[in-house]
């Protein structure tokens, strides 16, 4: 995760200090056993994004991140009042679904899409059991 950004409830973190729009950027890792491909995380993904007030889906694709088949999907909903955009990427690896997801106010998107990015250029699926083990 970035430099200086502080772990918040569940399993993310969000950028320090004040935000004009009231909602810091955040970036949470999630993961799941998962024996299904990675279309078929997709699907069970997206279902459950469906759900999310005002969703516009604004790009669903894949591609190779970190050496890593990927799904990456961008859409727009809303936090509370505050118009949001969240960056998501998708990955199966050894029977477990990942997916980082990285929301910001809308209006802050650029000043953070480039952040989301290298977080998930870096991704590696065994970071977080090799930390259980240590």
């Amino acid at each position: 995760m970035p430099p200086r950004w502080v772990r918040v409830r569940g399993d993310g973190y969000a950028a320090p200090g004040v935000h004009g729009s009231g909602l810091a950027p955040r970036l949470e890792h999630r993961s799941e056993p998962f024996a299904g491909s990675l279309d078929a995380w997709r699907l069970q993904v997206s279902g459950a994004d469906a759900a999310r007030a005002d969703l516009d889906l604004e790009d669903d694709d894949r591609f190779e991140v970190a050496g890593h088949d990927t799904v990456y999907r961008r859409f727009g909903h809303t936090v509370g009042r505050v118009p949001v955009l969240t960056d998501q990427w998708l990955w199966v690896v050894d029977g477990i679904g990942h997916q980082l997801v990285g929301t910001v106010a809308a209006a802050e998107y650029e000043d953070y899409c480039d952040v989301f990015e290298s977080v998930a250029e870096t991704f590696d699926p065994h970071a977080d059991r090799q930390s259980r083990s240590a």
